[in-house]
């Protein structure tokens, strides 16, 4: 009996392990088959639209505002496209060209730029952790820890809040940034975010309370609900410089009365820039004045806008020495009027798309709307690097109405009909593909190195996306219930009147002051540092051929709808 019971023992153990390799075997087989199948997917959407299948120019360009000269200069017999995304009047014209072709081309662009997105997004975070590494370095440097204090967020004594790291935060990240902005104080508050400012808050609170670790950094106190854990800002290393960035903004006819429209003022004999940006910056304010003797502290306001600038040399004339001019210098000091952001306390009854293709400047759009309104706006990816750094709509669902607005890349009927209403954004695609590769291969503030340009990557790029560039505008005429086209570049000349036209398209109201904050702080953190110059031009005569006629289809389409025509300069001269 006994050894009945045995050799059954030992028969189910083996089949126990014959089962268990089996499942094994078939789930290594159905990984192998779906990682071979998606990598033939990516191959063939990867391939792009060749020379060949680019949307075709009109033969008769008399109505188009923009004309590529070397066009006229060599025209070429073809037939005709009718631009408004409508039928083709010509039966005879090959199907590959077809609208119904670029409907097709949309639908295998969307695929592949949803397995990029992804990929970029899961694969992004290496690329962002340069500065983090920085830290780190630095992470023994902290300051002298001060104390824990209360703070109401609606009132707050450090008030210069720099930014927002949902998951990297540390104490020498935060140290450091106060210290580049000329402040004296580093404080922390909910494990993520920090704030600057010269005077320490006035209510202390029980150490216990700042229980909120640092997200980036185990074991060091970031604050908690309310409350700020403060270190005194030091020098970061033995002999180093604090950055004193001190921005010159040009000269400006002064107001009647500058003791009446700035809130600080000093008279200093000998009185030099470097005095009154000091000055200023201990006062925190974002703007040194400097008149004669004179140093004014204050903000931008509609008494004193900083839009209409005058020659220089009324500065150091006789008007100068009169007092009808005055320098104004942009101190290290954040202005803080209008960083505060929420969601909406209702949830939206219209559904707003701020849809661009990626590279046109959606997430500057983004940063200048929150801004403006105080409104969170949302996303129908999400980007961690984002989120990181303060665009807290990012982790919120891009269905929630929350958000005042909700970035997308997506075009076709299905996703664009989603949406009441829409801002395009469009930028001249020669810019919006070069912003595109590098944020590819370089993360937002990075630049590709020669060597990914100079490679196969970069053609392959250009062949699949100059087509996206295209049909992502014909698409969003055709299919948009109600937009507002608004041209990067009109958006970077014309700031304030651009952005009162994005607000007032989102039915809010802005005040001034919050607008000329916005303007003070218009770049955000997402801006590269500088045009990187190349020894080299990215774009071949193939590439630029392409790239041409869909700008002048694009061109004729938005004439169609009667929108303002893309500006000239999209075409190469």
């Amino acid at each position: 009996m006994a050894k009945t019971v045995f050799r059954l023992q030992k028969f189910l153990r083996r089949t126990q392990f014959l089962l268990f390799f089996l499942t094994a075997a078939y789930l290594m087989a159905g990984s192998l088959l779906l990682l071979q199948r998606t990598r033939l997917v990516i191959q063939q959407g990867s391939r792009g639209t060749s020379a060949n299948q680019a949307l075709l120019v009109p033969d008769g360009m008399a109505g188009v505002g923009i004309i590529d000269p070397r066009t006229l200069q060599n025209p070429r017999a073809g037939p005709r496209l009718l631009v408004g995304m409508d039928t083709l009047q010509e039966p005879a014209l090959d199907q590959r060209h077809s609208p119904r072709w670029l409907v097709s081309r949309n639908s295998e662009l969307r695929q592949l730029r949803r397995r990029w997105f992804h990929r970029f997004i899961s694969d992004q975070e290496p690329m962002q952790t340069t500065g983090f590494k920085a830290m780190k370095h630095t992470a023994e440097h902290k300051g002298t820890y001060v104390g824990c204090f209360s703070e109401d967020s609606r009132e707050r004594t450090l008030k210069g809040a720099v930014f927002y790291d949902l998951r990297k935060m540390t104490v020498s990240h935060c140290q450091e940034a106060c210290a580049e902005r000329a402040y004296t104080y580093a404080g922390l508050a909910y494990g993520a975010e920090c704030y600057c400012g010269n005077m320490l808050p006035s209510a202390p609170a029980e150490p216990q309370e700042c229980s909120s670790e640092c997200r980036g950094e185990k074991g060091s106190r970031c604050g908690g609900v309310n409350r700020l854990s403060v270190y005194r800002v030091e020098e970061l290393r033995a002999g180093a410089r604090r950055r004193r960035n001190v921005i010159y903004r040009g000269c400006f006819r002064a107001p009647e009365n500058l003791t009446d429209t700035f809130p600080a003022s000093l008279i200093q004999p000998n009185l030099t820039v470097e005095m009154c940006s000091e000055f200023c910056s201990k006062k925190e304010f974002p703007l040194a004045v400097v008149r004669g003797q004179e140093c004014h502290c204050g903000y931008p306001t509609g008494r004193f806008p900083l839009r209409d600038g005058a020659d220089g040399q009324l500065c150091t004339g006789a008007h100068g020495a009169q007092g009808q001019y005055c320098r104004v210098y942009q101190t290290p000091v954040q202005d803080t009027r209008c960083t505060d952001r929420k969601f909406l306390t209702t949830k939206s009854k219209g559904f707003v798309a701020l849809s661009s293709f990626p590279g046109a400047g959606n997430t500057w759009a983004r940063h200048l709307i929150e801004h403006a309104t105080g409104y969170y706006t949302g996303s129908y990816y999400f980007d961690g690097a984002l989120y990181n750094k303060g665009f807290k709509g990012e982790k919120d669902h891009w269905r929630s109405r929350r958000t005042i607005c909700v970035k997308t890349h997506e075009s076709g009927k299905t996703e664009i009909e989603m949406f009441d209403s829409a801002i395009l954004l469009i930028r001249n695609p020669y810019k919006s593909l070069m912003a595109e590769f590098n944020r590819k291969y370089a993360g937002h503030l990075g630049y590709a190195t020669d060597r990914t340009w100079k490679s196969k990557e970069w053609p392959d790029f250009v062949n699949s996306y100059a087509s996206w560039w295209a049909s992502h505008v014909l698409d969003w005429l055709k299919y948009g219930k109600r937009l507002l086209i608004i041209h990067y570049e009109d958006l970077k000349q014309s700031l304030i009147p651009k952005l009162k036209e994005m607000v007032e398209f989102l039915n809010m109201t802005v005040t001034e002051d919050r607008l000329l904050c916005v303007e003070n702080n218009r770049d955000g953190n997402f801006k590269r540092s500088g045009a990187k110059q190349k020894d080299f031009e990215p774009f071949t005569q193939e590439m630029k051929d392409l790239i041409n006629r869909y700008i002048l289809t694009v061109d004729e389409a938005l004439r169609g709808r009667n929108f303002t025509g893309l500006p000239r300069e999209y075409v190469p001269r």
